[in-house]
């Protein structure tokens, strides 16, 4: 059961998917192929989709990858987004051919009339825009007055941009303020939920390789989370964007925002530990990652809290001298053999309603 409130917003529509209101938290991704190569990054695009994302970002540098939108979006289903920077003329190429959602920065892409050529084109559209503002590339004038990229000075940023498209009639914006550092993000963020009603777009920017970056983006997404501040996420992670996706599914598992895959409950292993319990548990997850039912499953190790979690599980085993009791709806069923413990445990699964 979910033991904190969301905070209230408004809801925006990204080609089917809503992001905001009482929709749940999505998980976003963002390719990391050169988006001219169309083979290549249709081939991410779907795996993103298979691992579990919800919207893909792509990066869009010049006219030759925005001239490449029109065939990807005709080899993939999911809700496509531009990540547009400096040149307004990448979004109107963009819009044309069919993004679901614009990220811009309505500062960088140059003067009045350009940025009013945008805003029209997503109007018309029902295209979203997604206001990015980043404490690495702030404006030179806002970071003079504060002095560096503070909390507040990126929620100046970006409230100065949403005035530039409210300004417009245009209300349709999700915002994101993200920086490396994982305490300003935290503070930026609920300075910005009291100011405004727009989804927000959470995450931590620049976290790290993959151990480093899980663990910031974990903290710092998780706790804004678990305050009911955020509608959509993304873990940024130099490495394959698929951990990405399932790291952020792990997030809004923990906090019990995702119901939609297996939730796997394992001890960490002590000296009372009498079997490869390191072993099963990694199988066990590696065997069940596409599995769609909404299920706990315990892999423990001994008797002292093994029992009792695996009984509250849907189903799972609890280890003794070479063996696993299966346990299935809270009642001990069978002693098992560690050797096949994985494959017997996998096969009451599948038969599990």
């Amino acid at each position: 059961m979910q033991l904190f409130s969301r905070r209230k917003s408004s809801q925006v529509s990204v080609g089917g998917v809503l992001i905001g209101g009482n929709a749940p938290v999505s998980v976003q991704s963002m390719t990391n192929t050169d988006t001219r190569n169309i083979v290549y990054t249709v081939q991410q695009i779907n795996a993103l989709e298979a691992a579990g994302c919800d919207i893909v970002r792509l990066a869009v540098p010049d006219m030759e990858a925005a001239l490449a939108i029109e065939s990807i979006r005709k080899m993939t289903k999911i809700p496509l987004v531009a990540d547009i920077h400096y040149d307004y003329r990448l979004a109107l190429e963009c819009l044309k051919h069919g993004v679901d959602k614009i990220r811009i920065n309505p500062g960088n892409i140059g003067d009045s009339e350009r940025v009013s050529q945008v805003v029209n084109a997503a109007k018309e559209r029902g295209v979203p825009i997604r206001i990015g503002v980043n404490a690495g590339s702030l404006e030179k004038e806002i970071l003079a007055k504060y002095g560096k990229p503070t909390a507040e000075a990126m929620v100046e940023s970006v409230m100065g941009h949403l005035r530039i498209l409210e300004d417009r009639n245009f209300t349709d914006t999700v915002l994101s303020l993200k920086a490396s550092s994982v305490s300003v993000t935290i503070n930026a963020y609920r300075m910005l939920a009291a100011k405004c009603d727009s989804p927000l777009h959470v995450g931590v920017t620049e976290a790290g390789t993959l151990t480093t970056g899980t663990i910031k983006s974990s903290i710092g997404i998780g706790a804004l989370l678990s305050e009911g501040i955020g509608d959509t996420i993304r873990v940024s992670l130099t490495s394959d964007p698929l951990y990405e996706v399932s790291t952020g599914i792990c997030i809004l598992q923990s906090l019990e925002l995702r119901k939609q895959a297996v939730n796997i409950i394992s001890c960490p292993t002590c000296g009372r530990c009498q079997i490869d319990l390191i072993s099963i548990a990694e199988q066990v997850e590696q065997a069940l990652k596409t599995c769609k039912k909404h299920i706990n499953v315990a892999v423990m190790g001994c008797s002292v809290n093994g029992p009792g979690e695996a009984a509250e599980a849907d189903i799972g085993i609890a280890g003794g001298d070479g063996v696993v009791m299966l346990f299935k709806k809270g009642k001990a069923i069978r002693k098992i053999p560690q050797e096949v413990a994985v494959e017997e445990l996998l096969k009451e699964i599948e038969y599990l309603n």
